[in-house]
């Protein structure tokens, strides 16, 4: 969809000036700071720069990341830019060009920067509408101890140009101009990142709510968003080929593109998952990782009424560079090429003689391999690479062009609690093609299920999610059941259905999708005031075996600084049967997620503490410092004491 371009001006060439570096291959120009390596222009179908420079705080396009001391708390620290301090051609000629922007660690960078050798490497190809972008970060035994917090490579686009955004097929619309998120055009709602726009320049936006983290989405689906410009109808979008380096697995969530017009590529962040998720270097501990490549891709048509097939196009354009991933053009000996990985297959079962005496197929497994860790580590992994497929109906999985390296095996099954983690070690070597044969799941079971609420899927999508509050509201997602938790403030709404007393929801008479709130959040009982909350599960029990234990199951899909405490039947009961302890960071409610980090809990329910017939479970939520506390179910099940002739396993 590009402009029509003679093959001969197509040829990668390479203009060096004293504080600048040009790459052109005719379809676009390239221009970058030398030696910092800083984007400060693309050049593309008659436009002279798709990049907003006036931006006096954050402009052009760059690689940056937070850092903090080691021993420091929380995910927030020193942003730093990344400047190069070294410059240099890697590769040149009419095929390829590649440049590196190099800072190597020195002591006097103590202080100012994070302590890290980093090498921002650029490439543009013949005949390619777009460009590369990868980088070699690297911690060796002459550095100090620290915390890298978050780091990534941001494009802050045309003020003047971009204003429509795309990140999915159902989730694209025209944004507000970034003057509108500020006073007084624009009132802060809970926290920064959430503004209400009270008088925007267009009318169109005046009382949305406009937030950053409504267009976050899973890492397994952010392989492609970005922008559209209709004066000329262009598109801007960055596509993400692979998750191997990106940390916390393929269900943590990060930003896309958002207001001002920015986009992003994410590799390292605590969203979705906390301090948890940021990496914290020992001193002199060893460590290399390369991020990237993703890549930046350029397109266009001639009418403006057909800008929307931009979209279109660079979806297809996603899935080319997928089908070529790994990549064979990167020169740096860091990132390996195909003949240089490996693979595994192999068939997953769950195993669980209370729904069937025969192994069941793991269909739509998650199976994975990251590095060495405890069950369901790869969720707050940070250091390593991670590779991950989908088993199909009959549970065959197949991972491919996975880096040389130690790794364990994981995955988790939908309609399952828990997660699987295959008990030895796995060496993938260059070229080896490992066949696991079989491999058996046997979920967390001690006895048949009396009741159960939810599925188990790792979400709390399928509980109720209300309507917005009409004076906080983001119009996309009005009328769309799937994603109706991406609006601003459900969580004041809990206060609103239940204004006087806590949920409470009888087994076998309630609907878990119209009668279980989806979060359990805190009570707001003043100006500055909240008080945790208790919920209430009555059941009913024809008799209790006095002779065996039951069990309860608890899985979350969020926790939020919050405390879970469990009683049975005695709501005054101290100690109660069961406590949490203060659990997660994720701040998934507050940022528009249906889930945030898997937790799975199992309560021992002695028989003297339940009775025949009427029986209450009281689930509280004991954290009461702020609004944002709080927790999402995923799955609850009671499972009675085993009988005496269940099958043999």
């Amino acid at each position: 969809m590009e402009p029509n371009v003679s093959i001969a001006a197509m040829a990668a060439q390479l203009f060096v000036r004293d504080d600048q570096v040009v790459l052109d291959n005719g379809l676009l120009k390239l221009t970058l700071t030398t030696p910092e390596g800083l984007i400060t222009g693309i050049q593309y179908n008659g436009l002279d720069n798709l990049l907003e420079l006036n931006n006096p705080d954050l402009n052009g396009g760059f690689w940056d990341l937070n850092w903090s001391e080691a021993g420091s708390s929380g995910t927030r620290g020193s942003f730093d830019k990344i400047d190069g301090t070294e410059f240099r051609v890697i590769v040149e000629n009419e095929e390829q060009i590649e440049v590196s922007f190099k800072r190597t660690w020195d002591p006097s960078f103590e202080g100012k920067h994070a302590p890290l050798t980093i090498d921002k490497r650029f490439i543009m190809l013949r005949g390619s509408p777009g460009f590369y972008s990868y980088a070699i970060y690297e911690h060796t035994e002459d550095m100090d101890a620290f915390i890298l917090n978050e780091t990534r490579i941001a494009f802050m686009l045309s003020i003047q140009k971009f204003h429509y955004m795309a990140m999915a097929d159902d989730r694209q619309r025209n944004l507000p101009l970034p003057e509108d998120r500020l006073p007084p055009r624009g009132r802060q709602l809970a926290y920064p990142e959430a503004v209400l726009l009270v008088d925007p320049v267009e009318p169109e936006f005046k009382g949305e709510v406009d937030d950053k983290y409504q267009y976050s989405c899973e890492n397994k689906d952010n392989k492609v968003h970005g922008f559209i410009c209709t004066e000329p109808p262009v598109g801007f979008w960055q596509i993400t080929p692979s998750n191997e380096f990106r940390t916390g697995g393929p269900l943590k969530q990060d930003l896309t593109s958002h207001v001002n017009p920015t986009t992003l590529a994410m590799f390292v962040s605590a969203h979705y998952g906390g301090e948890d998720l940021v990496i914290k270097f020992g001193k002199g501990e060893p460590w290399k990782k390369v991020f990237g490549p993703v890549f930046i891709y350029l397109n266009s048509v001639s009418d403006e009424k057909d800008s929307i097939l931009l979209w279109g196009d660079a979806k297809e354009q996603m899935k080319k560079e997928v089908q070529n991933w790994p990549y064979s053009f990167p020169a740096s000996e860091d990132f390996p090429r195909s003949d240089e990985r490996g693979s595994i297959r192999g068939r997953l079962f769950a195993q669980d003689r209370y729904i069937s005496n025969e192994n069941i197929p793991a269909k739509g497994a998650y199976v994975g391999v990251a590095p060495p860790g405890a069950t369901g580590s790869f969720q707050t992994e940070n250091k390593g690479y991670q590779f991950w497929a989908n088993a199909d109906d009959d549970g065959y999985f197949s991972i491919i062009n996975i880096r040389p390296g130690v790794y364990n095996i994981y995955a988790w099954v939908p309609g399952f609690i828990g997660d699987y983690r295959y008990e030895k070690a796995i060496v993938i070597t260059a070229g080896c093609a490992i066949n696991m044969g079989d491999l058996v799941y046997t979920p967390p079971r001690d006895g048949p299920t009396l009741w159960e609420i939810g599925i188990p899927d790792r979400s709390a999508a399928e509980f109720f999610v209300p309507d917005p509050n009409p004076m906080y509201i983001n119009k996309l997602y009005i009328n769309r059941p799937a994603d109706r938790f991406r609006q601003y403030g459900l969580w004041e709404r809990y206060a609103d259905l239940y204004p006087d007393k806590d949920l409470e929801y009888t087994v076998g008479i309630d609907d878990y999708s119209k009668d279980l709130f989806y979060a359990q959040v805190t009570r707001k009982v003043g100006e500055n005031a909240y008080q945790g909350t208790t919920w209430q599960i009555k059941f009913e029990l024809d008799s209790v075996d006095q002779s065996g234990k039951y069990t309860l199951r608890i899985a979350l899909a969020s926790a939020n600084v919050s405390i879970l405490e469990v009683r049975i039947n005695n709501p005054e009961a101290n100690p109660p049967e069961f406590s949490s302890g203060l659990i997660g960071k994720d701040n998934a409610i507050a940022r528009h997620g249906i889930h945030g980090l898997y937790w799975l809990f199992h309560v021992d329910v002695e028989s003297s503490l339940l009775v025949q017939g009427l029986n209450t479970i009281y689930l509280t939520q004991a954290q009461n410092e702020s609004a944002l506390h709080g927790i999402m179910y995923d799955y609850i099940r009671l499972e009675g004491p085993p009988p005496i002739n269940l099958p043999k396993l």
